[in-house]
């Protein structure tokens, strides 16, 4: 059992349960708030955190049925534990508790030997799923993360019109042979720090990577407005911070990097792929492998930007950029169009 000392908010619109409760909970070394209505309680919730829920049922202005029903509509505190503490009486009551999401139920008058019980499990269920959360939001993007407490995990995928953003370091085998692996890792997570900013400010996701190279999307899990003008504009941010980052590496005497992008827009089906066991969120589809192959030729172009038709089609300032025409890339039958800024 956790012993971590845990935020108590009790709810009661009887000053004399409130005094009572108050000084049972602090004896067993929590910190207590108090309300004397739902209405106070949710605004407090609203602006501070809680462990845990004591809750009363029959209160002014908004009773305990209100309050259960207000919080399992707010995602942010859904999963708040919380244990009715209430004298009303009857089998209905209990169970309706229980249906609009309480974690426990005890009468009132409160035993105390119950109530310690009843909140050392429900602090410690709070403690597991804080750390699932936390472990969730470290090795998923946050909209991944919401979209998995949102709506659970199911193996598949659903059509998603969206932007795909491939790039990698140019010649990076070349500049990590001259480095310690130590050097070399710290290398990489500087150039996952600045692409993540850059993605993730523009609205997109990072849903793979590997070695040097990522892939993000723009409009999955989530839709996202203007999906292509984000995604370029997410380069050109990294382009700048690269050309800051090769500043600093020019005064430590060490080679520049430079960066290409390939950035399409279209259909994709994205959701998550593998197993019950083991899956990741990203998308597949022609789009996504257009912009791997743009992303591949801008060696060929000898330029750090290209993208395709339906990607300039979207962008402010498509007058600035130049065709080129009838590119051939591996795996596809037809020639494309791409385009850079000129």
């Amino acid at each position: 059992m956790n012993d971590t000392p845990g935020h108590v908010l009790i709810v009661d619109d009887n000053k004399v349960n409130r005094l009572l409760l108050t000084r049972n909970v602090e004896m067993l070394g929590h910190r207590v708030s108090v309300a004397e209505n739902g209405r106070i309680a949710m605004d407090m919730l609203a602006s501070d955190r809680f462990d845990i829920l004591l809750l009363d049922i029959e209160m002014p202005e908004m009773d305990g049925f209100e309050v259960l029903e207000a919080i399992k509509s707010i995602p942010a505190l859904r999963h708040l534990p919380v244990i009715v503490t209430s004298s009303v009486e009857g089998l209905d009551n209990v169970v309706r508790c229980i249906e609009l999401g309480a974690a426990d139920y005890i009468p009132k008058p409160v035993n105390k030997v119950l109530l310690k019980a009843r909140v050392g499990a429900s602090l410690e269920r709070k403690r597991l799923q804080d750390e699932q959360k936390e472990l969730l939001n470290r090795f998923a993007t946050q909209e991944v993360a919401d979209q998995l407490t949102e709506s659970g995990f199911a193996i598949g995928g659903e059509r998603r019109v969206a932007t795909v953003l491939f790039c990698d370091i140019r010649d990076f085998t070349a500049i990590s042979e001259t480095m310690t692996p130590e050097a070399t890792i710290d290398l990489i997570n500087t150039y996952y720090t600045l692409m993540f900013d850059a993605v993730s400010s523009q609205g997109g996701i990072v849903s793979l990577m590997v070695g040097d190279g990522l892939m993000a999307l723009f409009g999955a899990p989530n839709p996202l407005e203007n999906s292509a003008q984000r995604a370029v504009s997410a380069a050109q941010d990294m382009l700048a911070m690269t050309a800051a980052l090769n500043e600093e590496r020019a005064v430590a005497t060490e080679a520049p990097l430079r960066i290409g992008f390939g950035i399409a827009t279209g259909e994709v089906v994205a959701g998550y792929t593998g197993t019950q066991h083991r899956a990741t969120y990203t998308c597949v589809g022609k789009t996504v492998n257009l912009a791997a192959r743009l992303e591949a030729y801008t060696k060929v172009a000898g330029c750090e930007i290209l993208f395709d038709q339906m990607t300039r089609a979207s962008l402010q300032n498509a007058s600035q950029t130049r065709e080129i025409a009838n590119v051939r890339l591996k795996g596809f039958a037809n020639t494309v169009n791409a385009f850079t800024f000129a």
